[in-house]
């Protein structure tokens, strides 16, 4: 087979992902900024923000969490969101242990907070990571909620949607946006179709992801027993046996992964911004 060029990596888009790093959209986003942060008198919920990547598929030296939006870190943007949700009591910044001052400076310090904020060391996978950040979560917190801090576009509301979706249903153990798939899939072994599953039944998993504290703790003690390795923090609950719900997200919520990724969070914000302004219009 001819060799593929993966445009991901090719010169012409990470000098793109530069040109849109450099652009001022601070006036849009100020008006999108009016998040007001708050805590409940009795918060029930702990979020983990996990900030641990490299960033190597962005192609962008330090990584992708303090990259710019409208003049503020994209890891910003995630945890104001969850600094908006009452029921969130405390916030875990899950980030590599020589970069904490870093990330504290850049991305929590010169912004007002109503959540306490706390960090902890990433390790050298995700799921590691998740259970570093778990590990500083009182026992008193009966949800955790897991977010990758590099989908700066998540919204409070559809945060306290989920949370309030997994305590709706007594018999579930945690809840998952995600978003229906709407590319045809293929089955492909060794470079050939061989099937073409229905659709309907798949779905693209994004996060935020909550969880009934007592079972993802003990759903990360059986993965670490016994050498399994997750693709999500759902994961560990199915392979535990546990019952996990499906919260319909959004599509612009886009997790910055490599370089195009950023053009498209761009638009997403200009999008909100139009729309937002039109709405104040009417």
């Amino acid at each position: 087979m001819p060799k593929t060029v993966d445009p991901v990596f090719s010169s012409s888009v990470l000098a793109a992902a530069d040109l849109a790093t450099a652009l001022d959209i601070d006036a849009l986003t100020q008006s999108l900024a009016g998040l007001e942060g708050k805590v409940d008198k009795n918060p029930k919920t702990a979020a983990i923000v996990l900030a641990g990547g490299t960033g190597e598929r962005f192609g962008k030296e330090g990584g992708k969490q303090l990259v710019e939006i409208g003049g503020k870190p994209i890891l910003t943007w995630s945890v104001e969101a969850f600094d908006a949700v009452g029921d969130i009591g405390l916030i875990v910044i899950v980030c590599p242990a020589e970069r904490q001052s870093e990330y504290l400076s850049k991305a929590v310090d010169p912004f007002s907070f109503a959540t306490p904020i706390v960090v902890a060391a990433a390790g050298s996978t995700r799921q590691e990571s998740a259970f570093s950040g778990l590990e500083l979560v009182p026992e008193e917190f009966e949800y955790v909620v897991m977010h990758d801090g590099a989908r700066p576009l998540i919204s409070a509301d559809l945060i306290a949607h989920t949370i309030a979706t997994l305590k709706g249903n007594i018999d579930a153990d945690g809840a998952v946006v995600a978003h229906p798939a709407i590319d045809t899939l293929k089955v492909v072994e060794n470079g050939v179709i061989v099937g073409t599953p229905d659709r309907s039944v798949f779905w693209n998993a994004q996060t935020p992801q909550v969880f009934r504290a007592g079972i993802y703790r003990r759903a990360h003690a059986s993965a670490l027993s016994d050498g399994f390795v997750g693709t999500d923090d759902s994961s560990l609950i199915e392979r535990f046996g546990g019952r996990v719900l499906v919260v319909e997200g959004k599509r612009d919520n886009i997790k910055l992964t490599v370089p195009e990724d950023y053009l498209m969070l761009v638009a997403a914000v200009r999008e909100r911004y139009l729309k937002q302004k039109g709405e104040q219009e009417q």
